[in-house]
């Protein structure tokens, strides 16, 4: 299995507002390392959203199986899984609670991202954000910029 690093952020302009994620996706071979920085703005969104969206993207990105150490500034993403939130979410129909009182936020995303982590093996790995971590500080700076370009905009189904 192939060892790769990804990096994510998200951010929203107003939250929910205008969004974005931005991704960097990185692994050796032989002597040669290869990146690849993804983004993409949206309309109306809110920043959990692309904080969970840049982690899918960077998963689907993946053409085979790998071992990956996946680094992000959201502690809504990292604990859904350090701390098993998202099994516990699953267990109850998608609701956070046994009783079904209320019902999980961002379910689509959630799903979609068990599915991308399926054929790899992922390790979350919370960096603090704005900090002098250069991958995270670079994919903020995609994710803002991606946030701000209205030309490029798409529409999140869910916001």
């Amino acid at each position: 299995m192939q060892d790769v690093v990804i990096y994510t952020d998200g951010a929203c302009r107003g939250n929910p507002g205008p969004g974005g994620y931005g991704v960097i996706l990185s692994f050796t071979s032989g002597s040669k390392t290869y990146r690849k920085e993804m983004s993409a703005g949206y309309r109306s969104t809110t920043n959990n959203r692309m904080e969970v969206l840049a982690a899918i993207i960077g998963l689907e990105a993946l053409k085979v199986p790998c071992r990956v150490t996946l680094y992000s500034d959201s502690q809504y993403l990292v604990k859904a899984f350090q701390e098993h939130w998202v099994d516990k979410w699953r267990r109850n129909d998608w609701y956070r609670d046994k009783q079904k009182k209320e019902k999980a936020k961002n379910v689509d995303l959630w799903q979609r991202l068990l599915a991308a982590m399926g054929p790899h093996e992922v390790s979350f790995v919370w960096v603090k954000g704005h900090a002098e971590n250069e991958n995270n500080n670079r994919c903020d700076e995609l994710a803002v910029q991606a946030a701000l370009n209205q030309e490029a905009w798409l529409e999140d189904r869910e916001a």
